[in-house]
Parts: structure tokens; sequence; C-alpha cells
């Protein structure tokens, strides 16, 4: 496995390091996408229980 790791590293060094820097960018990307997404998930639910309490005839 290791063998295989350097040769891999000797032959294509800077663009193995540029697809996985590019990757764990994009998993970074996708995190805080859905932490915003979870947040905003939250906030509309609270606002529309606010709502559905003040509607007449609950």
């Amino acid at each position: 496995m290791s063998e295989t790791l350097v040769t891999i590293l000797s032959d294509h060094g800077p663009w193995v390091f540029l697809v996985f820097y590019l990757l764990y960018r994009d998993v970074e990307k996708d995190k805080v996408t859905r932490a915003l997404l979870d947040k905003n998930t939250q906030v509309l639910i609270e606002l529309s229980t606010i709502i559905r309490e003040r509607l007449p005839g609950s």
C-alpha cells in the first residue's frame, strides 16, 4: 500500500494534492451549506408553529 502511494505521489504529486484539496474544500462547503439549511429549517418550523397557534379556530 505504501509503495503504491509513494509511486502515485512521485509520478503525479501536485495533481494528487490538488484533487484531495479540492475534494476537502468541497466537503467543507457542503458541511457549511447543510448547517445553514438546518438552521433555516428550524426557523421556518418555529414560524409556522407561531402562525398556527395564532390562527383563529385552533
